[in-house]
């Protein structure tokens, strides 16, 4: 199956995502990955490794830091999800492509925004990658549905 350019390639070491087409990087940005480690098992909260494809993008024409709760965005009154770990700005849902981590949107596993942009650079979240608002918005903007994502560590 034929992969749209460009490719996103999350370095969990660097904790930094990249835009890529070619040789050439198009775009840089610190990420955060599970503070719980690297695995693809089912309520581990861990950021899985592998081949990715975008399968669903969340979220277009919202504005920066709009929450989202189960994948729906919050009208303007809407009391907050009862977490701590909020999915904000947009929603890049990934799926795995081979067979140690296809379960991966079933576990809900995205690339989003957050709450904690404090935390951006190291590893903090709960198995997404998270990313600053502004910059996911960025990203948004520039990939296609079904774009290749890898997260090596």
């Amino acid at each position: 199956m034929q992969m749209s350019e460009p490719i996103i390639r999350i370095s969990v070491r660097d904790q930094r995502l990249e835009l890529v087409s070619g040789a050439s990087v198009l775009s840089s940005y610190p990420i955060s990955t599970s503070r719980f480690g690297l695995g693809s098992e089912e309520g581990s909260m861990k950021t899985p490794l592998g081949k990715f494809k975008i399968g669903e993008k969340i979220g277009a024409g919202m504005p920066s830091g709009a929450v989202f709760r189960s994948r729906i965005p919050l009208a303007p009154g809407d009391a907050p999800p009862p977490s701590n770990d909020l999915v904000l700005s947009r929603i890049l849902w990934l799926d795995g492509l081979e067979e140690h981590n296809a379960n991966t949107r079933d576990r809900f596993i995205y690339i989003h925004g957050t709450n904690h942009e404090e935390e951006i650079g190291q590893p903090a979240s709960h198995g997404c990658i998270r990313m600053k608002n502004a910059d996911l918005i960025a990203l948004f903007d520039q990939v296609p549905m079904g774009a290749e994502v890898v997260i090596e560590t």
